[in-house]
Order: structure tokens, then C-alpha cells, then sequence
């Protein structure tokens, strides 16, 4: 087994993915226990039965364990490390799947007890779903996990969330934090914000021209929309907590989009099929790589 008791907070699609993950495969863990802030999610997921148990409270579930997972909004990460920090084993390894990296060790290192041992992870996996219904267990294969190790941390540590995700059939990378939130910002954050963005402009037509959008919307809008409909608490605590690399990522794509609209305004030809012609080349390395 990686870990004899693992503690899953915030069973909804990662959370509850691991959870299932967890008990389809075996010789993760022996014993899986989750917490859900709200009354109504816990009961769901004593319904649902992924899990071996479900406890009430933040303290009640991380006593005893040697592994918790955060699978919370990045933003609740303090206020919950400060009420589990005193319950946390010595020896327990404590991880995540937020997919901010600097905020997770601004937040969690100074309430970190001494012995517990902090490996930030990030799954590059998900859908637009959230809750306890939303999970299944396949959602990590094929998908990239990044972690991002500490100084000073226990190697044997880190190979056991390597190991979990590696059971979950993820391709599982090392990166330094600063490195992570900046990649994450290019080919996860700032989609999710064109997205919102662009779904937004939509709403705000007027009213005849918008019931057409919605009518007649082609793939390319569709899919945003899709990407749209992403949970709320979660997509803003992202913004916020990875502001800097987010908004440099946003200077950039904003002057790329008003070169490309100035070559549609004069005509230039040949930087519209430069563009058009790279974007193709992304998409085609996408596929070949099995990320599409």
C-alpha cells in the first residue's frame, strides 16, 4: 500500500476521481476517508459509497492519516490547513491538486508542523462537472501530473505521490513552482479567462442577437462554452492566486490579438496564414502527444 490512511478533502471531481480511482485499482490505499464542508455533500457521498468513510468534521478526518489531499479552491487552503495543522500526523505527507502552486506553499508552509511533509501536486485533468456525482475513476489516464517538490523535503516522499498518481495513469513531471504557475497560466488559466470572456460579450447583446448566438452557435463557440461552465469558487481563487504569471500571460496574448486584428484590418495575407498555420501546428503536436 502507498498509504494506510488516506484523506481526501473536498470529495467532488478530483477528489472524488481519486476516491474512486483509489478503490478500483487497489494497493493505494488501505483505508480512504474524505470530508466535505457542506452537510448535504457528505451525505451524497455516503449515498454514492466511494469511500470507506466520511467524517464530520476537518479534525475527525485527517487524524491518523499519512496522506491528505487537498481538492479544495486554492483560496480555502489557509483557513483549512490552520484547523487540521494540530491533527496532522507526524510523518503525514500532505499534498494537493490545486493548480496554483506558489499560493499553495505561501499558504500552507508557515502552518505546516514539524514532521509533516508538504509535495504540492498538480493533475492536468478535469471536466466542466463538479461535485460528488461528477468523479470517475479514468479521469487521470493519459493526463500529466506535476509536481513540484521542496527543498529539504524527503525523497521518499515525493516518490509516494509520484506513486499515487502514477497508479491513476497519469504522466507524472517535476517542475519548480514559479516555472508551474506560468506554464499553467498559458495553457489553462488564460483559456478559462478568454472563455468566461467571451461568453460574457455574448450575454451583454442585445437581447434578439443573443437568443441568435445561442441558436446558431458553431463548435468553436460550443466549446468554449464548455470551458465556460467551469465551477465558479474554484476559477476565481485560480485568478487571484496566480495573478502575476496570469495577467503577464494576458499582456501577451492581448498584443498578439491586436497584431492579428490589425493584419485582418490592412489585409496582410501572409501574418493571417502565419497565425492560422502555427495554430495548426499546436493542435497537431496535441494529438501526436495524446493530449487532444
Amino acid at each position: 500500500m502507498i498509504f494506510e490512511r488516506l484523506c481526501i478533502i473536498g470529495p467532488g471531481l478530483i477528489g472524488g476521481s481519486i476516491a474512486r480511482m483509489a478503490r478500483e485499482r487497489g494497493g493505494i490505499a488501505r483505508h480512504v476517508v474524505t470530508f466535505a464542508a457542506s452537510e448535504a455533500s457528505r451525505a451524497r457521498v455516503r449515498e454514492l459509497g466511494f469511500v470507506d468513510e466520511v467524517a464530520d468534521s476537518l479534525a475527525e478526518a485527517v487524524r491518523g492519516a499519512d496522506g491528505v489531499i487537498l481538492c479544495i479552491p486554492v483560496g480555502a487552503y489557509g483557513a483549512v490547513m490552520a484547523q487540521i495543522a494540530p491533527h496532522l500526523a507526524e510523518g503525514c505527507i500532505l499534498t494537493d491538486a490545486g493548480s496554483t502552486k506558489g499560493s499553495v506553499v505561501r499558504d500552507l508552509s508557515p502552518l505546516l508542523p514539524r514532521g509533516v511533509h508538504l509535495v504540492p501536486a498538480h493533475p492536468m485533468a478535469g471536466t466542466e462537472h463538479s461535485g460528488p456525482d461528477s468523479g470517475f475513476a479514468t479521469l487521470f489516464e493519459g493526463r500529466y501530473c506535476i509536481i513540484t517538490p521542496l527543498e529539504g523535503v524527503p525523497p521518499e516522499a515525493v516518490a509516494k505521490v509520484r506513486a499515487l498518481w502514477e497508479a491513476a495513469g497519469s504522466l507524472v513531471e517535476t517542475m519548480d513552482v514559479a516555472t508551474h504557475d506560468k506554464v499553467v497560466a498559458m495553457v489553462s488559466h488564460l483559456p478559462h479567462l478568454i472563455a468566461f470572456t467571451i461568453c460574457g460579450t455574448a450575454d451583454d447583446l442585445a437581447e434578439e442577437t443573443r437568443e441568435a448566438v445561442l441558436k446558431f452557435a458553431a463548435s468553436g463557440f460550443r466549446d468554449f462554452t464548455r470551458i465556460a461552465a467551469s465551477d465558479v469558487a474554484m476559477w476565481r481563487d485560480v485568478f487571484l492566486n496566480n495573478r502575476e504569471a496570469l495577467l503577464e500571460m494576458l499582456a501577451r496574448f492581448t498584443e498578439d490579438a491586436h497584431a492579428l486584428g490589425r493584419a485582418v484590418r490592412y489585409g496582410e495575407t501572409e501574418f493571417i496564414e502565419d497565425r492560422i498555420s502555427r495554430g495548426r501546428s499546436i493542435r497537431r503536436g496535441l494529438i501526436e502527444r495524446k493530449q487532444a
